[in-house]
This record gives structure tokens, C-alpha cells and sequence, in this order.
């Protein structure tokens, strides 16, 4: 019998996240979207409703520093859709979290 997967309380990194298989709502299809949407997005959530892990998923997707894409995506929607700008951008992150 397969172990039941735990949730991932506190994690709001995607690598993290991936590396420590646990429970979480695959996010990857909404990837291709944000390529065709205006330069500018606004992301209003309520508390504890995925935000920060869904832009470390977004910034570690895009990312070109990110060098082993096929493996940390494994699993996902978007595993075998690799799409032309993964990879292709850079990224800041500041985090306000107390």
C-alpha cells in the first residue's frame, strides 16, 4: 500500500516542495496563460491560498539560472508541454514575510 502523502504546511518553495513529495495542487497548467497575458499582473489572494509557493513555481520556471528543468517539473501538467520561454528570463524575488 502507498504511503499517504502529507501536506505541505509552511512551504512556499517550489523546489522545496518537489524535493520533499508532498501533497500539492498542480498549478503548471496556468503557465502557458501567463505568456499571453499583458507584462503586468495582479495576484490577489486570500491568506494561506498558495500565492508565494505559485510565484516560486512561476519564477523557477522562467528562470534561466534553473538549469535542470525537465527533472524538478516531473510529474506535472507541464512536463511534457515545455514551452519556447522557460528558462529564457531573470528574476528578483523579495520576500515580507515576518
Amino acid at each position: 500500500m502507498e504511503a499517504i502523502k502529507r501536506l505541505p504546511v509552511g512551504i512556499s518553495d517550489f523546489k522545496t516542495l518537489q524535493r520533499s513529495h508532498k501533497y500539492f495542487v498542480d498549478k503548471t497548467k496556468y503557465l502557458p496563460l501567463l505568456e499571453e497575458i499583458s507584462n503586468f499582473l495582479f495576484l490577489i489572494r486570500p491568506r494561506r491560498f498558495g500565492k508565494s509557493l505559485f510565484l516560486s513555481m512561476v519564477a523557477d520556471y522562467f528562470d534561466c539560472a534553473n538549469k535542470d528543468i525537465e527533472s524538478e517539473y516531473k510529474g506535472t501538467w507541464i512536463e511534457s508541454l515545455l514551452y519556447p520561454r522557460h528558462g529564457r528570463m531573470g528574476f528578483s524575488s523579495h520576500h515580507f514575510q515576518g
